[in-house]
């Protein structure tokens, strides 16, 4: 049937014998309500790939320029070129963004994985050129460091003290490396590891825990800051050890923080604290979901364990669709829909759900709709200088709503840029592997190409 395109004409006007127009009210009987266009918030629709890609553009082209790779003389402000020369004046040049911290692993790791999805290798050279300019100069400041003299970006690199210091740059470098990227890689990653596996703290049972805001609390922000640089150095090294520590440290952290009835995980448990509150963070969500992303890429399809993973991953993905708001975003509190609507979850669920359709863990025509309008909300959110806007600011643990529906956002708060490039990456696979179609208004996906059309209303 051929598609008829045609223009409605709201206001009719009819001569009378005065010849004053008669204006008719519009009604079901002489106009095609249901052709009216909505008045969406947000883009609705079929994603433009062009469009995605060239929003990751912009978003390169800023952080090139905001994450300098220099050594400076702090006294004189004039660059080190020879690193055996350096001293205790030699410091990193300060950009926006630090080079070494965990939102800049997560940052490395969607460079790479736009790299790999539109074939655009400048992508993958912005983390080949962090990656060896931290690898030539970690020698020398681990040498400033024994001396008594530290550089507070790399010290995180020489003599990391936290999973924030180590585990999302560990497992982008150990990505980097898998895609070819040479450096001298084998220092940093093994000292990462080495920390993760074997000094950071734990409770009796060995789960990952901190000693802040209470003794013994878990965070679920740590299932990410460890997880999957562990699981990814089982899958470089061929060690199980490694993925038997990855579906350890999953069970655990669910038994402790995941919330069944909403199928969802709470953001902090503590060991001494009874009852427990739930307080359902977007972003922490996001790092359980990412991680669970990860573990399912690199391990072993019939690994012991996996189909665990695989289950927990589907029903929170279960859990989040039915909490996103018509805007297309998640709010800052998942549940709670007073609080505001925030862009680095967003964008991470947006790459959760549409990864696991192109993966094929998730059923495209009931998830397909879901990434799609994740997308549409974030692309609003990167500004026409490539910055990503209303990404909340660093986070701690609190036990009130408040706490979290007042954290401000920022537009220079690192956690957002590597999700909105995952997630963009992430939609133009979705729509090169699918086959998304917009049938009576609304986006729908379909196991193969459509050739239907719309159906036609005639108005007499």
């Amino acid at each position: 049937m051929k598609k008829i395109s045609f223009l409605l004409l709201v206001i009719v006007s009819v001569s009378c014998s005065t010849n004053k127009p008669v204006q008719l009210t519009v009604n079901d009987s002489n106009t095609p309500l249901h052709l009216m266009k909505p008045d969406y918030k947000t883009p609705y629709g079929i994603v433009d790939t062009v469009a995605v890609k060239q929003t990751l553009n912009r978003v390169l082209g800023f952080l090139e320029k905001a994450t300098p790779m220099r050594v400076l003389d702090k006294t004189t402000n004039t660059p080190v070129t020879d690193y055996g020369r350096m001293d205790k004046n030699s410091v990193l040049e300060r950009g926006q963004f630090r080079l070494t911290s965990y939102e800049w692993g997560v940052t490395y790791m969607a460079m790479l994985h736009v790299a790999e999805i539109t074939g655009d290798a400048q992508f993958k050279k912005y983390a080949a050129d962090r990656f060896g300019f931290l690898a030539q100069v970690a020698p020398f400041f681990d040498k400033l460091q024994k001396e008594g003299v530290t550089e507070y970006q790399m010290v995180k690199v020489v003599h990391p003290e936290a999973l924030d210091d180590a585990g999302a740059v560990c497992a982008s470098m150990i990505r980097g490396r898998q895609m070819g990227i040479v450096f001298d890689s084998e220092p940093l990653i093994n000292r990462y590891i080495d920390y993760i596996m074997h000094k950071e703290y734990r409770l009796a049972d060995g789960t990952f825990a901190r000693n802040r805001p209470m003794h013994n609390t878990v965070w679920l922000d740590d299932m990410y800051m460890a997880i999957p640089a562990i699981a990814r150095m089982g899958q470089y090294t061929g060690n199980t050890q490694y993925f038997d520590e990855t579906i350890k440290q999953i069970r655990q952290f669910r038994n402790r923080m995941w919330v069944p009835e909403k199928k969802l995980f709470r953001h902090g448990w503590v060991e001494s604290m009874q009852p427990h509150p739930a307080f359902h963070w977007g972003r922490a969500n996001g790092w359980a979901i990412l991680t669970m992303c990860e573990v399912l890429d690199v391990l072993p399809a019939d690994y012991p364990g996996r189909d665990e993973v695989l289950q927990l991953y589907r029903e929170h993905v279960q859990g989040l669709s039915v909490l996103q708001s018509g805007e297309g975003f998640w709010h800052q509190l998942l549940d709670k829909n007073d609080s505001y609507q925030e862009t680095s979850a967003t964008a991470i669920f947006t790459y959760c759900i549409a990864h696991g359709i192109n993966k094929g863990w998730l059923d495209a025509k009931a998830y397909g709709p879901v990434a799609t309008l994740g997308w549409h909300a974030v692309s609003t959110q990167v500004n026409a200088a490539g910055e990503v806007e209303n990404t909340c600011v660093g986070t701690g643990m609190g036990f009130d709503p408040a706490f979290y529906a007042y954290r401000p956002v920022h537009k220079y708060a690192a956690h957002g840029y590597g999700p909105v490039l995952l997630a963009g990456a992430e939609i133009i696979a979705l729509q090169k592997r699918n086959h998304p179609k917009m049938n009576d208004s609304a986006v729908h996906f379909y196991e193969t190409e459509q050739k239907t059309d719309e159906p036609i209303f005639w108005v007499k």
